[in-house]
């Protein structure tokens, strides 16, 4: 099997596996919700708004103001939605494990030992300077 098709065989895998499962789930309930659907078409009208306000030679201030004070009370609403939270959670728990799969792979690039190397997200404070390496 040639490197390619084992990397088929790894998303393949991935998408058995219950984080992606859950994700596919929670996806699927946020997008029959109409709550949440209609909350996020308003977030992107508000986002609209305020572009063109900002672009205007002539924007008002304060009515910028209100449309960002409009636009968080949207995306507050639209972050405090249950089915956006499980999507959220789910998410972020399937992108740490393609983050580490991706990071193995790139360690065994740069030579490391495919049997020894790993890769963990918990250790990892966001800040590169100080790392050995993830990428």
């Amino acid at each position: 099997m040639d490197m390619i098709e084992l990397a088929r065989e790894i998303g393949r895998e991935l998408q058995k596996d219950e984080s992606y499962l859950n994700m596919q789930l929670a996806r699927q309930a946020s997008d029959e919700d109409q709550a949440l659907q209609d909350a996020i078409g308003e977030f992107n009208l508000k986002r609209m708004a305020i572009n063109n306000e900002a672009q205007k030679e002539d924007r008002d201030e304060e009515t910028l103001k209100r449309l960002n004070e409009e636009f968080r009370a949207v995306y507050a609403k639209i972050m405090q939605n249950e089915n956006m939270q499980r999507y959220n959670d789910t998410k972020t728990e399937l992108d740490a494990k393609v983050q580490r799969l991706t990071a193995i792979i790139t360690m065994c690039a740069e030579g490391e030992d495919p049997e020894t190397c790993d890769y963990d997200a918990a250790s990892c404070g966001g800040n590169c300077a100080s790392c050995a390496g993830c990428h």
